[in-house]
């Protein structure tokens, strides 16, 4: 079983890197090539690493999968938006790929809502936000990652169901180790031997979909290359989640312990509720320092390993054999990052469910 876990964590380590690495420098060397090709050479602006990161690791009304000869290929996306003026309109992301506008909308290029499609009037002028629904590549990814959640634990739970005292086999197998540290070294050690089995479900899908959508976010073919867990409203929702358990499962004890904390002088609780306030910014500190952990520490992976990347092209155009003499360098430091994302991939989404485990604990626990 060891052996089995060590290839599969070998085997993502080399798909990650070798897609990563192809991916990068083809579509930088298409960024540098394709950038301003109409202008006159000496107003040719070089490598802009900021927007081929950015590009990288924000949300998308479509999924762009690779470029050829100058010509960028995408999967179009359902736009759904709500307008004043206009009602419910409806059309595919292809429409302002190829438009500077479409119905008079048209993403906007700067401002407060950068990259954000926005309502303009007839002579391009901004009106409104409207009303955003679409489904966006994040939106997307998650649909998909929840398809192959299902695919995977829906035949696992059917063979339990059929047997249940027989050794495990198949997906089975590979499954059970990390469903069992879960449930015994997660759920039981941080709950409680009384209330652990209620949230335990809870826990394994946190911890399988934040792993599941960190380990495609490395791979950057479809349907991988989204960066959902690097996306800060996912890590909020996912945070959410832990927040609402926590908050509607408390038991008496757990809000005693926030309104009248035993051993707290009389004087901190009565005229001064000094203790009662902190513990209140407490309980919505603990979800807000979750989303940010798992946001920061996904999306800094991906602008380091895309950094390193862009430096073999940043210093070719200073000099060629510079940028032939950096790329061994930017290479190396990339294998180590790469590696080190995938490390993350499985820590990050141990920590948010270890800590959501502690809190739903907290919660429940008994008074002594």
């Amino acid at each position: 079983m060891h052996r089995t876990l060590l290839n599969i964590i070998l085997s993502l380590f080399f798909v990650v890197f070798v897609t990563n690495f192809s991916f990068a420098t083809k579509e930088i060397a298409e960024t540098d090539s394709t950038s301003n090709h109409n202008e006159p050479i000496e107003k040719k602006k070089g490598f802009d690493t900021g927007e081929f990161i950015f590009n990288h690791i924000q949300d998308d009304y479509g999924w762009h999968l690779f470029s050829y000869n100058h010509h960028h290929v995408s999967i179009p996306l359902p736009v759904i938006l709500y307008s004043k003026n206009k009602g419910w309109v409806t059309f595919w992301s292809g429409k302002l790929a190829h438009n500077p506008s479409y119905k008079g909308f048209t993403i906007a290029k700067e401002g407060t809502y950068k990259n954000k499609i926005v309502e303009i009037n007839e002579k391009g002028e901004f009106i409104a936000r409207p009303f955003d629904i679409s489904i966006t590549k994040n939106v997307l990814a998650i649909i998909i990652s929840c398809i192959i959640l299902v695919v995977i634990f829906v035949p696992v739970a059917k063979a339990y169901q059929r047997k249940p005292n027989q050794p495990p086999s198949g997906l089975q197998s590979l499954m059970e180790p990390v469903i069992l540290f879960i449930r015994d070294d997660i759920a039981k050690d941080s709950i409680g031997e009384k209330h652990y089995e209620r949230f335990t479900p809870a826990l394994l899908t946190i911890f399988f979909f934040i792993l599941l959508n960190n380990l495609l976010g490395l791979v950057p073919i479809f349907p991988g290359g989204a960066n959902v867990t690097g996306n800060i409203t996912v890590t909020m929702a996912l945070a959410l989640v832990t927040f609402i358990i926590t908050t509607f499962t408390g038991n008496k004890n757990y809000w005693a312990h926030i309104f009248n904390a035993p051993g707290i002088p009389w004087w901190l609780k009565v005229p001064l509720p000094l203790i009662p306030i902190i513990e209140l910014f407490g309980v919505l500190i603990k979800p807000f320092v979750l989303m940010i952990r798992l946001f920061a520490n996904i999306t800094a992976g991906h602008i380091v390993v895309l950094g390193f990347f862009s430096l073999i092209f940043i210093f070719g155009n200073i000099s060629e054999i510079i940028g032939l003499a950096v790329s061994p360098v930017s290479v190396i430091f990339a294998v180590f990052m790469s590696f080190l994302e995938l490390l993350v991939a499985f820590i990050q989404a141990y920590v948010f469910t270890i800590l959501s485990a502690i809190y739903f604990g907290m919660a429940v626990a008994e008074d002594h």
